[in-house]
């Protein structure tokens, strides 16, 4: 099937933080986005290519409405949606007071089940078209979260924690069983339609040595699969780590030792690096996912984007759902710009679109397939409305170019402003 939407489009090419204004991203005020079987074909101007357009090509019209790229959230929990905005602490208190709890009820299957599709249909809500997520130690909590993404076709990448020290009995596994069930995991799941497994230590605090081997070991057995942690998010974490594995240089190089710094491992947070971490995750491949709401929230530490992006290192966007404050990419990347305004650097429109798109994409090494609307993409794509509040409609009705509208949007915008949540052409979500 060929369909063709009408409306502005902006999409990325390239890090606008790096490259030219005209290089990095394209917009088109009157775009037409033309896609076949899902498929993007073409993105341009409207006026250019409706003459070519086949007569049977079905054409919707979203006048006044911007069309940008499927977001891609690079970390968050969906165990913990039902724990967001609980009330004052820091990580390691919090973890025990909210999260540990809250994890404990998806020893239920139906539960879990249950909460996957609340969670996904939530992440589309907010126009999240990708994301990157933590289940808990359960092993049905990865099954519950891919067979709800695989129900929309969503690409999703998930994995079931290993905990096997420092956490509650009843969230505990162990270094054999861990191992058996992230293979038998990844055995079912990995690679089927959208769907890709991340190897998922919860941190290197709440795992034992024999557990992080493990996890090294499935990660050189399945070299195509991710690895998805925490890394240096509270300065308290950073100390006990330091206590607990007194070899290691740095937090970073426990995971290093045990083969779990490599191409598609991604680390939440990442605030508390020297130059020496930023060197050695550039150089093995390693990403960064930069999570504004939660960082700010639990008082961990600032993300210094300039200084990771110098060194090399891939970085998006993720909102960390429940530490996190919202599953939306538009209020996250606005807390984004707060952040790195607090440390005396900028963050423009068109750069905090791309950590929410192409960059996250990136990170994951999905830009092949995901990000932007170059030809042969998947048709994954938002339909934002900038006049879905009254305040936002006011404030874009005076904007001079599309860096301040969509830098309003940022700032005022939430999923009221999400018309429609397209995957793979499919309308997923309309206001």
């Amino acid at each position: 099937m060929r369909q063709a939407f009408r409306a502005s489009l902006l999409h990325c090419l390239s890090d606008p933080g790096e490259e030219s204004r005209a290089s990095a991203f394209q917009y088109f005020e009157d775009g037409l986005l033309i896609i076949e079987d899902g498929i993007v074909l073409e993105a341009g101007n409207a006026e250019n290519l409706l003459e070519g357009l086949a007569e049977d090509v079905l054409l919707v019209d979203y006048p006044g409405k911007l069309i940008v790229p499927g977001f891609i959230d690079c970390h968050v929990h969906y165990p913990q949606l039902d724990i967001i905005a609980s009330y004052g602490e820091q990580l390691l208190d919090w973890l025990n007071r909210y999260a540990y709890p809250a994890e404990a009820r998806f020893s239920d299957p139906d539960y879990a089940r249950q909460a996957a599709a609340v969670f996904v249909d939530e992440l589309l809500n907010n126009g999240t078209t990708t994301a990157m997520v933590f289940g808990t130690v359960h092993a049905h909590s990865a099954d519950a979260i891919f067979e709800a993404a695989a129900a929309r076709d969503m690409r999703l990448i998930a994995g079931k924690v290993l905990m096997d020290r420092n956490c509650p009995d009843e969230l505990r596994d162990d270094a054999d069983s861990a191992y058996a069930d992230s293979k038998m995991l990844i055995e079912r799941w990995h690679g089927q339609g959208r769907l890709g497994y991340a190897i998922t230590p919860r941190f290197a605090l709440t795992s034992s040595e024999a557990q992080l081997a493990a996890a090294g070991k499935l990660a050189r057995e399945y070299p195509g699969v991710w690895v998805h942690t925490h890394l240096a998010e509270n300065r308290d974490e950073v100390d006990q780590i330091a206590r607990q594995f007194p070899s290691s240089r740095s937090y970073l190089d426990v995971y290093d030792h045990f083969g779990l710094l490599r191409e598609r491992s991604v680390f939440a947070h990442c605030l508390h690096l020297d130059d020496q971490d930023r060197a050695r995750m550039a150089s093995t491949g390693g990403a960064a996912a930069f999570c504004p709401t939660s960082n700010l929230f639990l008082g961990s530490g600032l993300f210094d984007l300039p200084a990771m992006r110098a060194a090399g290192v891939r970085c998006g966007l993720g909102t960390d759902v429940g530490g996190g404050t919202s599953l939306s990419m538009l209020k996250t990347a606005s807390e984004a710009y707060k952040v790195l305004h607090l440390q005396d650097h900028t963050l423009p429109a068109a750069r905090a679109l791309y950590l929410a798109t192409l960059g996250a994409a990136e990170a994951l090494y999905l830009d092949d397939v995901i990000g932007n609307f170059v030809s042969g993409k998947e048709a994954d794509f938002v339909v934002l409305d900038p006049a879905a509040s009254s305040l936002a409609a006011r404030r874009s009705s005076t904007a001079e170019t599309i860096e301040e509208a969509f830098f309003a949007l940022l700032t005022l915008g939430d999923e009221r402003h999400v018309a429609a949540t397209f995957i793979k052409g499919i309308s997923q979500k309309n206001n």
